[in-house]
C-alpha cells in the first residue's frame, strides 16, 4: 500500500496569501462603492469574508477529507447536477436578470448564487474521469473533437444564452490544457485553436458586444465613452500608481470613474494603490500558485487525479491572468473576475472548494 503523505503545506500557504491579500485589496476597493447608491460596505464584506472566506475554508477542509474515488465514481452525476443548476438562471423567480439582460445568478432565500462556478468544476471533474478511458484513441483529431465537444457543447450553449462568454473562454482553455496533459499532440492543438478562432469570428458576427470588445482591443481609442471606456480608465488607474502606488485606500479612479472597482476592474485599483511592486507581487503569487499546482499534478498517483489537478489549476490561473491581461490591454475584455480578489462570495467559496481537492490530491502525491 502507498503511504499517505502530508498535504502540500507550501501550496496551502500560497493560497492563503492570495486569499488574505485579496480581502485586503477588496476592502480598499469597496470604499469606492460607498459613494454610490445601493451599496453597503457591511453587506459587501459579509458576502466576501463570511460566505466566501470563512465558509470557503470550511468547505476546503471537507473536500480535503472526501475520498477522491467518490469524485471519480460520481463524476457524471456531478456534471449533470451542475448543468441543471446552471439552467435555473432561466427559471422565473429563481434566476434573475442583471444589467444588460444577462442571466447569471439564482436567488437562494436572501442570498444570491452564481451556478456557472459549479458548472466549470463539474465539467472539469467529468472530463478528468472521461479522458483516461479514451487515451488510446487520442491519435485522431476526429476522436479528440468528439470527446471535447461531448463535454463542452452543453455548457457552451448555456453560457452563450446567459450570456457569459468570458467563463466559456476560461472553460475552453481549461479543457484544452487537460487534453494536452492527456497526450494530445501540438499539431492537433493548433488545429483545435484554428477551429476556435473561426467560432469566435462567427460569434463576433452574431453578438455585437463580442465584436465591440475585439475592435476595442485593436484600437483602444475608439468610442472612448463607450466600448473602450473601461480599458482607458483601467490603464489610467494602473499608470498613476507608478512604482510604489498611492497607498492603501488612496485610489482616485475607484470613486466613480472606474467601472466595477470591486469586480472586473479590481486589479486596476490594486495597481493604483500598490503600484508596480504590489501588482507585480500579486502576479508573482498567481504564477507560483500555478507552478506549485502543476507540480502536484505531475506527482499525482493516477491519471484521473493528475488531470483533475491540471484542470483546477488552469481553471483558476487562466481566469486570473485573463482578468489581469484585460486590465492591462493585452487581451480583449472578458468580464471574468480576479480569483481570490474580486467581489463574489460564490467564486471565493468554489475557489476554496477546488483548493481542497488539490490538497487532497497532494497528500497522495510523492512530493
Amino acid at each position: 500500500m502507498k503511504k499517505v503523505q502530508s498535504f502540500d503545506k507550501v501550496f496551502l500557504g500560497i493560497t492563503l496569501l492570495l486569499a488574505f491579500a485579496g480581502i485586503f485589496i477588496f476592502t480598499s476597493a469597496s470604499f469606492g462603492l460607498l459613494f454610490r447608491k445601493g451599496f453597503s460596505l457591511q453587506d459587501l464584506l459579509f458576502g466576501q469574508i463570511v460566505l466566501g472566506l470563512i465558509l470557503g475554508i470550511v468547505v476546503m477542509i471537507i473536500m480535503y477529507k472526501i475520498p477522491l474515488k467518490w469524485l471519480h465514481e460520481y463524476s457524471l452525476h456531478i456534471f449533470i447536477v451542475s448543468l441543471l443548476l446552471t439552467l435555473l438562471v432561466f427559471v422565473p423567480h429563481i434566476g434573475f436578470e442583471q444589467i444588460k439582460g444577462a442571466h447569471r445568478w439564482i436567488a437562494v432565500g436572501p442570498f444570491s448564487f452564481q451556478p456557472s462556478e459549479a458548472l466549470k468544476l463539474g465539467a472539469v471533474i467529468y472530463f478528468a474521469a472521461l479522458l483516461p478511458q479514451f487515451k488510446a484513441r487520442m491519435g485522431s483529431l476526429k476522436n479528440i473533437l468528439l470527446i471535447f465537444s461531448g463535454v463542452l457543447v452543453l455548457p457552451a450553449i448555456i453560457l452563450l444564452l446567459e450570456p457569459d462568454t468570458g467563463t466559456l473562454i476560461v472553460l475552453f482553455l481549461t479543457l484544452v490544457s487537460m487534453l494536452l496533459a492527456a497526450g494530445m499532440k501540438i499539431r492537433q492543438l493548433l488545429l483545435l485553436f484554428g477551429l476556435s478562432i473561426l467560432m469566435v469570428a462567427a460569434l463576433a458576427v452574431v453578438r455585437p458586444y463580442v465584436r465591440e470588445r475585439i475592435l476595442t482591443f485593436f484600437d483602444s481609442s475608439r468610442d472612448p465613452q463607450g466600448a473602450s471606456y473601461q480599458i482607458q480608465k483601467s490603464l489610467l488607474s494602473i499608470g498613476s500608481g507608478g512604482i510604489t502606488g498611492r497607498g492603501f485606500g488612496q485610489s482616485i479612479q475607484k470613486f466613480g470613474s472606474l467601472p466595477e472597482p470591486t469586480g472586473d476592474s479590481i486589479f486596476a485599483v490594486a495597481g493604483e494603490e500598490f503600484g508596480f511592486i504590489g501588482a507585480g507581487a500579486l502576479i508573482l503569487l498567481f504564477l507560483v500558485f500555478g507552478i506549485r499546482g502543476i507540480r502536484i499534478a505531475q506527482h499525482s498517483p493516477d491519471m484521473f487525479s493528475g488531470l483533475l489537478a491540471v484542470g483546477i489549476v488552469i481553471l483558476i490561473v487562466s481566469q486570473s491572468f485573463a482578468n489581469i491581461a484585460a486590465m492591462l490591454g493585452l487581451v480583449p475584455l472578458t468580464g471574468v473576475p480576479l480569483v481570490f480578489v474580486s467581489h463574489g462570495g460564490t467564486a471565493l467559496l468554489f475557489a476554496f472548494l477546488e483548493i481542497g481537492i488539490l490538497l487532497n490530491i497532494s497528500k497522495l502525491s510523492h512530493i
